[in-house]
């Protein structure tokens, strides 16, 4: 079965991210394990109870969550593991360990047993894991069907690397892509890049019998619009890689993967561009 990794801290986004990610091993015949963290005494972040004894009251609340929820999924086998550690190294350490397809965890929170999200956490484990990340805030309606992904293909190179895992996500849950073409320079030859990397993504997923769409939109901020285009067609989830295009009107916002992961009401999927460099596609 495929091996998926769900970090949690019982917050209210964990445990949407849990959700979430019993949807995806259900199409996807996968198999969780429900990760929680104690962190290091040298780390600068307090328990919120001190009083709390952690490794006890995190295996009763790991063992009620199962068992709230396997009944829903008797399909998908669920465990829990408890790491000591730094938050994102432990979460990535995990995966790698596994050779999980994919991570699951939550953008922000704080809870009874230790601000977790709290920083940049999130964005740490998209960057130290070998694998795909989905993001997910609290507050996401994790039981609507997975129905609608925007793939934005901007000018850089690794923009295509991202329609293999993508399609794959598609496949599993019958749902269509929606291709934007990112447009953010006139220059004529920097738009037809971006249109030669679309029609070569389109090709893949005409080859892999993916339903997909193409748009395009002109504009600075590439993670302002791709928001836009998702919650205009009313998506599900955002794919995007850990390396994009960049722009001087980007430099003070951040990484444009950090931005989507930040702000993005939806579901993001994050792919470096080594997980897909051994799919064969040629991009």
């Amino acid at each position: 079965m495929n091996k998926i990794v769900v970090a949690i801290d019982f917050s209210e986004c964990s445990i949407n991210a849990f959700l979430h990610s019993l949807s995806i091993a259900e199409h996807c015949n996968g198999e969780l394990t429900l990760l929680w963290v104690e962190k290091t005494a040298n780390e600068k972040e307090k328990y919120v109870d001190k009083s709390l004894d952690a490794s006890r009251d995190v295996q009763k609340a790991f063992e009620d969550l199962i068992a709230k929820h396997q009944p829903a999924y008797p399909g998908v086998p669920i465990s829990w593991k408890i790491r000591k550690g730094k938050i994102y190294r432990e979460t990535a350490d995990e995966a790698k360990s596994q050779k999980a397809i994919l991570i699951v965890t939550g953008t922000h929170g704080a809870s009874g047993f230790e601000e977790f999200w709290i920083g940049s956490n999130a964005n740490k484990i998209v960057s130290a894991s070998v694998c795909p990340v989905i993001t997910i805030r609290g507050g996401i309606n994790v039981q609507r069907p997975l129905k609608k992904i925007v793939l934005p293909i901007d000018s850089a190179e690794e923009t295509r690397q991202k329609a293999s895992f993508t399609g794959y996500i598609s496949k599993k849950h019958n749902a269509e892509i929606h291709i934007l073409k990112l447009y953010t320079s006139k220059l004529k030859t920097m738009r037809q890049k971006v249109d030669i990397y679309a029609a070569q993504v389109a090709g893949y997923f005409d080859e892999e019998k993916i339903t997909y769409h193409i748009d395009h939109t002109v504009c600075e901020n590439i993670s302002d619009a791709t928001i836009e285009y998702a919650t205009r067609i009313d998506a599900n989830l955002i794919s995007v890689m850990t390396e994009q295009e960049t722009k001087t009107s980007n430099i003070f916002l951040g990484p444009y993967a950090h931005q989507i992961v930040n702000h993005s009401p939806f579901p993001v999927l994050s792919i470096h561009p080594k997980d897909t460099l051994a799919a064969g596609l040629g991009f």
